[in-house]
């Protein structure tokens, strides 16, 4: 067994001792929101938006991407379990932004085009801008969702709002 399983069981044990009043959660968000934000280690959005367990639903994959499954993902909490908002965050240093599709490829020694789109990206605030308006014009998003776009600075934590990412995510 290595070290990180003990690390992760060892810890479950402590939270178990202290779950208490969390098995009456209800798996509807008690803020009634959804975050879609980037799998980076340096997010932490219980921390960056003031959550608790039990608040926010929190969409994650690698960029904070509108995907297939994060798209997915929103729509069953938004139908199913009644979130009212959503909020697309990116942030600064995203490695996605660091390479292209070609190289991820290429590091998966894929020689040619891979049936996985890796949805890299080279700005930051157009891709924000893109992944609202991907969401905004999904056509089983209820045009009465807001949808807001920030972006989340590495170096002092703060959630930096996009304009145009907001603005394009208004209600119709």
């Amino acid at each position: 067994m290595s070290k990180i399983v003990k690390q992760v069981e060892a810890s479950n044990l402590n939270y178990v001792d202290s779950f208490g009043s969390k098995k009456n959660l209800k798996s509807k968000p008690a803020r009634r929101f959804a975050i879609l934000t980037c799998m980076d280690a340096r997010l932490d959005p219980a921390k960056f938006a003031g959550l608790v367990e039990g608040d926010a639903h929190v969409i994650r994959n690698a960029g904070g991407r509108a995907s297939e499954d994060a798209i997915r993902s929103l729509l069953i909490s938004y139908k199913l379990l009644d979130t009212k908002e959503w909020f697309v965050v990116h942030h600064t240093g995203c490695g996605m932004e660091a390479v292209t599709n070609e190289e991820i490829n290429e590091i998966f020694g894929i020689k040619t085009s891979s049936n996985i789109n890796w949805l890299t990206f080279n700005d930051n605030k157009k891709s924000l801008v893109e992944d609202v308006l991907t969401l905004r014009n999904h056509p089983l998003v209820p045009k009465s969702i807001p949808i807001y776009g920030y972006i989340y600075n590495c170096s002092n934590g703060r959630l930096e709002e996009v304009q145009e990412a907001t603005q394009a995510g208004q209600p119709k």
